[in-house]
């Protein structure tokens, strides 16, 4: 059984800062690629992040410059640092991971959700 667990949500005023996390426990030989997505209120999810194994990442031009994604492969754990929030960020953010539970050839990777952290941007 795998695991990802997000935290570090919350309210935060505009202009502010958070600092998310994403863990990953269980069964876990690898990590490949993790990305950050977030759906608000009324709207469809939408990737504001992600990262690969090499640590090459990609963001949408709604974040570039805003957020940055980082992972600590010792930890099994993916950052996301959110600076200048803005309300539109506002949004549950899920943690995606594709894991190999095996180190068995040929390797199988499973994609893996998060249960969600809220981030609310309001003064």
């Amino acid at each position: 059984q795998v695991q990802l667990v997000e935290s570090g949500g919350g309210l935060v005023q505009p202009g502010g800062s958070l600092r998310l996390s994403c863990a990953a426990s269980g069964s876990i030989f690898s990590i490949n690629a993790v990305a950050w997505y977030r759906r608000a209120p009324g709207k469809q999810r939408e990737l504001v992040a992600s990262i690969t194994s090499g640590s090459s990442t990609h963001y949408p031009d709604s974040v570039k410059g805003r957020f940055t994604i980082s992972r600590d492969n010792a930890k099994n754990t993916v950052y996301l640092e959110m600076n200048t929030l803005k309300p539109e960020d506002t949004a549950v953010y899920y943690c995606n991971a594709d894991i190999s539970s095996s180190q068995a050839m040929p390797i199988v990777w499973r994609g893996y959700w998060g249960q969600g952290t809220q981030v609310t941007v309001s003064s």
